[in-house]
């Protein structure tokens, strides 16, 4: 067993029968007393982030986790389909393991967590940054590059997002996936 001392971002702990990603985590102590550790967890069975509050050198049950490489195909009415690209084994995963799954075009490269005890998938994680064709926006005015103007645009996945005024319709563009927002145009 660890304790709040062990704590690492991206850590899996269970707590109350569900299992945790720890998001962000900052120690603190207050007056005399002991130390706490302040903490954003993301449940991996539903994707919700709660905030909890544990007490310095408290027991906590790490879980352990597994990030296996895959290559997402197709999606269909059961979700989607990924293929493990070590050992060619397809699974199908629902919607909603799937977070920001409109910026994901096929044949992307994912990493899909496992719970190495229990042999469950958990979640997939997209890559920080994907590279996606703008399919549609309006075009920017010039007199308007003084200021840092946004606009929506659609992209080849479907994606809605925010670009800078200079962005055309055929430009290919970053997105960073945690934020859902543009990174930099690539050349």
């Amino acid at each position: 067993m660890a304790t709040t001392a062990d704590f690492k971002m991206g850590m899996c702990i269970e707590m109350q029968g569900d299992l945790l990603m720890i998001v962000d985590f900052q120690r603190f102590q207050t007056g005399r007393g002991g130390s706490n550790v302040r903490t954003k967890l993301r449940s991996l069975n539903t994707g919700k982030t709660i905030e909890h509050t544990f007490t310095g050198g408290e027991k906590i049950d790490i879980a352990t986790v597994e990030r296996r490489p895959h290559q997402y195909l197709y999606n269909d009415e059961n979700g989607f389909v990924f293929m493990n690209t070590n050992t060619f084994d397809q699974v199908s995963l629902g919607k909603d393991m799937v977070e920001n799954a409109d910026l994901m075009k096929e044949g992307e490269q994912v990493y899909v967590l496992y719970h190495a005890d229990k042999e469950i998938s958990l979640n997939v994680e997209l890559p920080q940054f994907v590279e996606l064709e703008v399919t549609y926006t309006e075009p920017g005015l010039a007199v308007d590059t003084a200021k840092n103007t946004l606009k929506p645009a659609t992209l080849e996945t479907g994606a809605e997002i925010k670009v800078p005024l200079f962005i055309n319709a055929g430009e290919k563009i970053r997105v960073d996936t945690r934020t859902r927002s543009y990174y930099e145009r690539v050349k």
